[in-house]
C-alpha cells in the first residue's frame, strides 16, 4: 500500500494514499482498534447535511467566500449520495464527544475540495469546521440521523404494517373463537377483534414515537464549546438550522439552550424509550402469532402461517415460525439497547455528554433492526396469516368458560359447578349441566350460543 504523508499539530502520520482522510482521522484509526462496530453511515450522512447547512450558514453570515462554499456543499452532496463511504473507518469506540469522526469529515470534505479546486483552499478546521465545534456538531449530526431514519425507515414500515393489520382486521371480523387470559381458555373473541388489539398496539407505538420528535428537531449547532457560542457570528445557530430544514425537508431549529443541548441527552432517551415500547408491542404481537400457529397437531393450531423454510435438520418436515422468532430477538435487542441509551445519557458531566457515539450506534441500529424486522414479518408472515376456521370452532365449542354465558341464569356458583363438573369427567357443558339438573336439554340449547358471546 502506498503512503502520502499529512501533518496535524501533533505531527506528520502516514496515511493510505488512496483514502481522502488526513491525520488525526488516521490516528484515530491506529488508537482504537477496538470491535467491529464503524461510526454508521446514516450519521455520516447527517454530518454530510449538517456541514453543508453550516457552510451555508457561514456564507450568508459573510464569513465564508462564494468559491469555499462551492467546494464544501459539492463534498457534502457527495457524502450524501454515498460516493465516499470508503472514507469513513473510524470505530464507535473512541472518545465519548465524537471528536475524531467530525474531524474526519472535515478532513474528507477539504481534501475532497481541495481536489476539485486543484489547490488548497479548504483548511479542515478554519474553513470546514468553521463556527463549530466537536461538541455541538456530533449531537445535531444524531438528531439529524434519528429523525431522518424514522422518517425514512421506520414509519414506512409501520405504516405497510398497519395496511395488513387492517385487512386481516376485516377478513376475519365474523370469526368466533376462543379468548385466553393466562394462557388460560376464557370467553370468546371474534379473531377480527384480537387483531384489532394488534393494530391498535401498532398505532399507539407509531404515535409515542411521533410524540418524541419536537426533541430531536432542536440542534445544537451555535454552542461550539461549552454552549457560549464562541468563535460563532450571531444568528449562525438559527442560520443553520434552517439550513437543515431546508436540506432535509424537516422542520429543524436551533435549541433554545445550548448548555442542555450539550451536555444533556434526553431526548433521544425518551424517543428511543418509545422505540422499546413498540418493541415490546411488537414480541406480544409475534408471540401470539406463534402460539396461535403452534402445532401443527398437538399444538394450538388455530392459525396457519407460511412455510418458509425447513425447521429441522433432523426432523423431516418440520416447519419452525421463523419470523416470529426473528422479530421477538429484534424486540429483545432495542430493549437491551434502551438500557445503553439511559446509562449513556446520565453521563453528561459540566458542559458535554461524553457517550455520544455509543448513543448514535444504539439509537440507529434500533431503528434500522426495528424497520427491518417489521418490513420481513409483515412481508413473510402477517401477508400470508389465515384463520383455521375449523380449529377455532371446535375449542370454542369444547371451552368451559362459554359457561360464563349462563351464570346470569343460574349464577356464578352453579356456573362453576357446571364447567367442573364437564372437566373432571370430559363431558359436555350441556351434558353437565342436565346432570346436575341446572336445566333441560331443550332450556341449555335455548340459553347456549357461543358464538353470540363476542
Amino acid at each position: 500500500m502506498e503512503y502520502r504523508m499529512e501533518h496535524d499539530t501533533m505531527g506528520q502520520v502516514a496515511v493510505p494514499a488512496d483514502k481522502l482522510w488526513g491525520a488525526q482521522t488516521q490516528r484515530s484509526f491506529e488508537n482504537f482498534p477496538i470491535g467491529e462496530e464503524k461510526m454508521p453511515a446514516d450519521l455520516i450522512t447527517a454530518f454530510g447535511v449538517l456541514k453543508e447547512a453550516c457552510a451555508a450558514a457561514n456564507h450568508k453570515l459573510g464569513k465564508l467566500d462564494d468559491t469555499r462554499y462551492a467546494l464544501i456543499q459539492s463534498a457534502c452532496q457527495a457524502i450524501r449520495a454515498g460516493e465516499l463511504a470508503d472514507h469513513f473507518p473510524l470505530a464507535v469506540w473512541q472518545t465519548g464527544s465524537g471528536t475524531q469522526t467530525n474531524m474526519n469529515c472535515n478532513e474528507v470534505i477539504a481534501r475532497y475540495g481541495n481536489g476539485k479546486a486543484g489547490e488548497n483552499l479548504l483548511h479542515p478546521n478554519d474553513h470546514v469546521n468553521m463556527s463549530q465545534s466537536s461538541n455541538d456538531t456530533f449531537p445535531t449530526a444524531l438528531h439529524i440521523a434519528a429523525v431522518t431514519a424514522l422518517y425514512e425507515r421506520l414509519f414506512p414500515a409501520i405504516e405497510a404494517m398497519l395496511v395488513c393489520l387492517e385487512r386481516l382486521e376485516q377478513e376475519n371480523a365474523g370469526i368466533v373463537k376462543t379468548g385466553r387470559t393466562h394462557l388460560q381458555d376464557a370467553v370468546p373473541i371474534t379473531f377480527g377483534q384480537e387483531i384489532s388489539g394488534w393494530r391498535s398496539m401498532i398505532e399507539h407505538g407509531r404515535d409515542m414515537i411521533r410524540a418524541s420528535l419536537d426533541g430531536l428537531y432542536e440542534l445544537a449547532l451555535g454552542g461550539t464549546a461549552v454552549g457560549t457560542g464562541l468563535n460563532a457570528p450571531a444568528g449562525f445557530g438559527e442560520a443553520a438550522a434552517a439550513a437543515a430544514a431546508e436540506l432535509t425537508g424537516l422542520p429543524f431549529r436551533t435549541a433554545p439552550n445550548k448548555f442542555h443541548a450539550l451536555t444533556a441527552k434526553d431526548a433521544l432517551t425518551f424517543s428511543h424509550g418509545a422505540l422499546k415500547a413498540l418493541a415490546a408491542n411488537l414480541m406480544k404481537i409475534a408471540n401470539d402469532v406463534r402460539w396461535l400457529a403452534s402445532g401443527p397437531r398437538c399444538g394450538l393450531g388455530e392459525i396457519f402461517i407460511p412455510e418458509n423454510e425447513p425447521g429441522s435438520s433432523i426432523m423431516p418436515g418440520k416447519v419452525n415460525p421463523t419470523q416470529c422468532e426473528a422479530l421477538t430477538m429484534v424486540a429483545v435487542q432495542v430493549m437491551g439497547n434502551d438500557t445503553v441509551m439511559g446509562i449513556a445519557a446520565s453521563q453528561g458531566n459540566f458542559e458535554l455528554n461524553v457517550y455520544m457515539p455509543v448513543m448514535a450506534y444504539n439509537y440507529l441500529q434500533s431503528v434500522r433492526l426495528l424497520a427491518d424486522g417489521i418490513t420481513s414479518f409483515t412481508q413473510r408472515c402477517l401477508k400470508g396469516l389465515t384463520a383455521n376456521r375449523e380449529k377455532m370452532a371446535d375449542n370454542l365449542h369444547r371451552s368451559l368458560m362459554t359457561v360464563t354465558a349462563l351464570t346470569p341464569i343460574v349464577g356464578y356458583e352453579n356456573g362453576a359447578k357446571i364447567a367442573k363438573k364437564a372437566h373432571k369427567e370430559n363431558i359436555s357443558l350441556k351434558e353437565a349441566a342436565v346432570a346436575l339438573g341446572l336445566f333441560t336439554p331443550e332450556d341449555f340449547d335455548a340459553a347456549f350460543h357461543p358464538e353470540e358471546m363476542a
